[in-house]
């Protein structure tokens, strides 16, 4: 199939457009039908046996596979919850109805009456005395066993996707459920879920390259937004005190298995607490989802236990590039011995990077792999977090930690810089840097000096990639597979 959308032969859709041409001529067009009566679902009648047996119902789904021949009918039904096989007779229906559904084609969406009872095989049933077609399926689905395993074509073609492979529906549905837990957990800790503007005239917040558009109405450029931060400590700074937004960002960069242009990210912000007060709140939410949407703290990611159950473990980002590379930054005096000992393990770098620099570049290339179990790296150097408060008793450093699971960075959190002079300066080192050729630099965000003046209290803040933690509970591969349509190259290419 390669890159392209399946075809499939003329023919076989010409046939299906002839038997659409046939309902309609016998006034049985199924696509001006606006409802169903639909009054029970497959799993619920399976699971609940005794309380349907020979009980009338109304199921609807879309066929799936077909069997039997003369006057006895075997149909799969598929609805949301599950599947449920369906038997038609023609001492039942009549000619005219079973003749109508004879010509039925898997893929077609129906709506079936009838009575719940056991086939002598045990399979239980609905036994057809109705039956409708709703929607006419125009174009085949794939082959079952062999016709949807292009990935491309499946991401592309999410709908299909969905309808042929009822794992890819449980990850969504999962999906759907951590969002919802993490909500929860939240709004009883007291946070309340703000929404914060996507069309920015300042991206900053993080260090990624923003996509760029033009507003026409006010002849301006705006960007899209590569964070949540300055938008919500400046509602920290108006006093809501406990705020968190679950909301797209955009960064123009490349995709892999961990990235897409637009992802989900959730941050929140917590005034009159620090980055440790964010570490307990992260092993708690984390403990608190895994037992609600899996029943269990105990998770398995690609055949690895991974326990959310014990204490996540903490480690300064300086401890550990020493136990992974065997290199103590504390002994490392300037910014040339730093680039000299890069050289020397083969870690690249560039020209205007400084020591602090290197040490995120080591810890990146020896340590990130290790860190399998949940763990939070701490007290990263100043040069890469430009929104975060000093360490009082080495200033090089920042209260600042990231938190690792499978060897993947999960959230980013802060004791939030609040001092505005202070920050004053990070921008304009930023800016500094955005000259030199830094196109993932922040700029200078008057207004959000503007409000740190104002006077923001002491504030933990934390940032989690929801798709990366969606991937980890539902042991899925790639960000792909868990979002419903990521972004694909477009085949006009």
């Amino acid at each position: 199939m390669g890159n392209k959308p399946q075809t499939t032969s003329s023919d076989v859709i010409q046939a299906r457009y002839d038997k659409l041409a046939a309902l309609r001529e016998a006034g049985r067009d199924p696509f001006v039908i606006t409802t169903s009566s639909r009054d029970a679902y497959t799993e619920d009648i399976k699971n609940n046996f005794e309380k349907y047996e020979n009980k009338d119902v109304c199921v609807a789904g879309r066929i799936m596979s077909k069997r039997g021949k003369g006057k006895v009918s075997f149909l799969d039904l598929h609805d949301k919850t599950g599947k449920i096989q369906i038997f038609a007779k023609f001492d039942d229906l009549g000619e005219e109805e079973y003749g109508f559904l004879k010509k039925w084609d898997i893929g077609d969406i129906v709506e079936v009456k009838g009575f719940v009872f056991k086939t002598q095989m045990g399979e239980i049933s609905v036994h057809a005395t109705a039956v409708r077609l709703l929607t006419k399926s125009l174009k085949p689905l794939p082959e079952k066993y062999h016709g949807l395993t292009n990935t491309d074509l499946r991401y592309r073609q999410r709908y299909v996707d969905l309808i042929m492979n009822p794992e890819v529906k449980d990850t969504f549905i999962k999906r759907s459920q951590i969002i919802s837990s993490i909500r929860r957990y939240l709004d009883a800790q007291g946070f309340i879920e703000v929404e914060t503007p996507m069309l920015v005239a300042n991206a900053g917040g993080a260090a990624a390259r923003p996509f760029m558009t033009h507003f026409n109405a006010l002849d301006e450029d705006l960007k899209l937004r590569i964070s949540l931060e300055l938008y919500l400590k400046r509602l920290i700074v108006g006093g809501l005190e406990r705020v968190y937004e679950i909301g797209r960002v955009f960064r123009n960069e490349g995709v892999d298995t961990r990235h897409n242009p637009e992802f989900t990210l959730m941050e929140l912000y917590q005034a009159y607490t620090d980055y440790h007060g964010m570490m307990d709140l992260t092993e708690n939410l984390y403990r608190h989802v895994a037992q609600e949407v899996l029943g269990t703290t105990k998770i398995t990611y690609n055949g690895i236990e991974i326990d959310l159950g014990k204490p996540f473990e903490r480690i300064t980002m300086l401890d550990a590039v020493k136990k992974y590379s065997g290199v103590d930054f504390n002994e490392i005096g300037s910014d040339e011995e730093a680039k000299a000992i890069a050289k020397e393990k083969g870690v690249e770098f560039e020209d205007r990077h400084k020591k602090g620099d290197i040490l995120s570049l080591f810890f990146e290339e020896f340590a990130e792999e290790h860190l399998i179990q949940p763990t939070f790296v701490m007290d990263h150097p100043i040069e890469i977090s430009p929104l975060t408060k000093k360490k009082p008793e080495d200033p090089n450093y920042v209260e600042r930690f990231e938190f690792f699971v499978n060897g993947w960075e999960m959230a980013n959190a802060y004791s939030e810089l609040n001092d505005p002079i202070d920050q004053r300066e990070r921008f304009k080192a930023q800016e500094a840097a955005l000259a030199a050729g830094d196109e993932e630099a922040n700029t200078t965000d008057e207004d959000f000096l503007n409000a740190l003046e104002i006077g923001m209290a002491p504030t933990g803040g934390i940032g989690y990639g929801i798709d990366r933690m969606v991937m980890l509970l539902t042991d899925s591969a790639a960000i792909r597979d868990v979002l419903l349509f990521p972004t694909m190259k477009s085949l006009d290419k």
